[in-house]
């Protein structure tokens, strides 16, 4: 019940960075108080997970399906909108839904509706690993007033804070190829420590489980392999993904606390692959993962 609360706590001060900034009174500016949103936008589990940039070249049509419905917040409509980011980092809007009034709302999309909602696509070859479609929505209020979850320059309108919610404002398909990096595999690592000074040299081992969310993403069981119960008991680091992008791995997502991870010198031999991780807090390790079913890891990088 606590925790419920907690998250409640945290949901409501999410929503207050989705509002309209403060009114200028001639000198010092003034928040003006007024109500937000959130929509909820969930993809169809039914349809693709991700943009199979193999499939377009190929000629195959993507099929894309989401629901979008609203959760908090007096809505009357809105715009189901996108944003196609680069690798480069660059974000182009698109509006692909306009004046939706009835929730929730089903729909799908192919590469046709991105050429025509995108300046930037209008071939195949336009779509490039490490691309991502982003789609959410502007929210219309009944006072008038609309709410950007992103901004139109592709800078997100609302808090971290609000991944810790039952909500989903945005959802992510990373351009990509198929990927198969799921199941249960065996850990060793060495070489543990943290910040304040403790050290564990191993090896500790185990097993983590990667488990696949779609689109070459995986979550992972342990992002610590093992490190934080070498240092600190259990349970392991929850939260981490590895995301694969056409062989080339690296970590995505956030421990239990915040912290993100990267992966450096990885070496891939045949059943075995060892990396180095460490996070922003400063713990970090030397995993080797080795496989179990009788095949090699495919030729990763990073």
């Amino acid at each position: 019940m606590i925790m419920k609360k907690i998250k409640l706590i945290i949901t409501l001060l999410a929503i207050t960075l989705l509002v309209p900034s403060c009114q200028d009174d001639g000198g010092d500016s003034k928040l003006e108080v007024s109500q937000g949103a959130i929509a909820d936008v969930q993809k169809d589990n039914s349809t693709d997970s991700f943009i199979d940039l193999i499939a377009i070249n190929e000629g195959a049509s993507i099929n894309i399906g989401f629901t979008v419905d609203k959760k908090l917040g007096d809505v009357t409509s809105m715009d189901v909108v996108a944003f196609y980011v680069k690798a480069s980092g660059e974000a182009s809007k698109g509006v692909l839904f306009t004046n939706v009034t009835t929730f929730p709302a089903t729909f799908n999309i192919t590469q046709d509706d991105l050429y025509t909602a995108f300046d930037v696509l209008s071939v195949p070859s336009d779509f490039e690993v490490g691309d991502q479609l982003i789609i959410t929505a502007d929210l219309t209020l009944s006072n008038g007033t609309i709410i950007k979850t992103i901004n139109d320059d592709g800078v997100p309108n609302y808090g971290s804070n609000l991944a810790t919610t039952p909500y989903s404002p945005v959802q992510t398909y990373n351009v990509a190829c198929p990927s198969d990096l799921g199941g249960t595999y065996e850990f060793s690592t060495s070489n543990i420590g943290e910040p304040g000074g403790g050290f564990v040299a191993g090896p500790v081992t185990g097993t983590v489980t990667l488990t696949p969310k779609g689109g070459g993403v995986y979550d992972i069981s342990d992002g610590s392999f093992g490190g934080w119960e070498a240092l600190y008991g259990p349970p392991g680091a929850t939260g981490v993904t590895l995301i694969d992008i056409c062989n080339q791995i690296k970590f995505g997502g956030a421990d239990d606390f915040g912290d993100t991870y990267t992966m450096t010198s990885l070496v891939v031999t045949g059943n075995q692959i060892s990396f180095h991780w460490e996070n922003t807090y400063g713990e970090f390790g030397d995993t080797t993962l080795t496989r179990t079913d009788g095949t090699d890891w495919p030729p990763l990088t990073l």
